[in-house]
């Protein structure tokens, strides 16, 4: 049996619950009456349904009838989304984007672009994820992701995948007050290996994991992303470095310190990754607006504000 329903059925049911009458209805769908009131009534013959009932002089749904046209107005705003998604694409805009943040990065700095984005084309459909390490590079030789904010440096690059220069960051060594290391006087690399490194684990599934400032022989401690690395740090589980800016409230209050010794802040650039074949608008106009503020991040990253 073919389905009886359609999108011009919907919009009739639509129009008729809009207006109040098929006469109404018939006017603002530019159609005689007759054929408003033949679809419905085809409608309800097809469907063995009543659809509309008389109350006083206005066309009222049945519960039916409700419920078929509540579901038939989703199913006409998904069309109409359809066929907008189907123009940009044409025009050169993807269906979807997905965008993964290295966890040394919040994902919230990239809230207000994404803002300025939908302004502008709500039809791409934005997911966002994290990645650390050399996952960030996995995540677009495989496919995870179409754009990476935040990858660091790797000795030898991937193959296929462009890589363009766009923040610096600040890591500082920090640690609990209550960590045995905070009364040990001056730091040495030989004193801080005894003691247990908090570690972010590398996401990366099948490339070789990268580690950041691991000393020799170092016992550790491993997390998932850098939140918990700072969490862990400040409940005094471990040592490490942490992106200055991430942690900037917790050396002004205390609650993390920078001892003395040899553990001096290192700078870090991070990058922006695609692979080098792809060209969607999507894709270009994120590139444009995170080069864009790079300056502006990069101060805050290096400053701790």
């Amino acid at each position: 049996m073919q389905n009886p329903l359609s999108l011009e059925a919907f919009e009739v049911l639509d129009a008729i619950d809009r207006r109040g009458s098929f006469a109404a209805a018939a006017d603002s769908l530019y159609r005689v009456p007759s054929a408003v009131s033949y679809t419905v009534q085809k409608l309800e013959q097809d469907l063995g349904v009543v659809l509309f009932k008389k109350v006083g002089r206005r066309s009222v749904l049945t519960e039916a009838g409700r419920l078929l046209l509540d579901g038939g107005r989703e199913i006409l705003s998904a069309s109409a989304q359809l066929a907008e998604q189907t123009r940009q694409v044409d025009k050169g805009w993807e269906s979807s984007l997905v965008i993964a943040v290295d966890s040394i990065l919040e994902t919230a700095w990239l809230f207000p672009l994404i803002e300025q984005f939908y302004q502008e084309n709500s039809f791409t459909e934005i997911s966002l994820h994290q990645e650390v390490l050399g996952g960030a590079w996995e995540s677009v030789a495989l496919g995870r992701a179409d754009l990476v904010v935040g990858a660091p440096a790797i000795e030898k690059p991937i193959g296929g995948i462009k890589s363009q220069p766009f923040v610096d960051v600040e890591w500082v060594f920090a640690i609990s007050p209550i960590h045995p290391l905070a009364n040990a006087g001056i730091l040495s690399e030989q004193l801080i290996s005894q003691h247990r490194a908090v570690v972010v684990r590398d996401s990366s599934q099948s490339l070789a994991p990268l580690s950041r400032r691991l000393l020799n022989a170092q016992p550790v401690i491993r997390v998932s992303n850098l939140q918990e690395k700072v969490e862990a740090q400040l409940a005094g589980l471990g040592v490490g470095y942490l992106p200055r800016y991430r942690i900037e409230k917790y050396l002004k209050s205390g609650d993390l310190i920078m001892p003395s010794g040899s553990c001096s802040p290192e700078i870090n650039p991070l990058f922006l990754l695609h692979k080098a074949e792809n060209s969607g608008r999507a894709l270009a106009w994120f590139i444009q607006a995170l080069q864009a503020v790079s300056t502006v991040w990069t101060g805050q990253l290096v400053s701790g504000t």
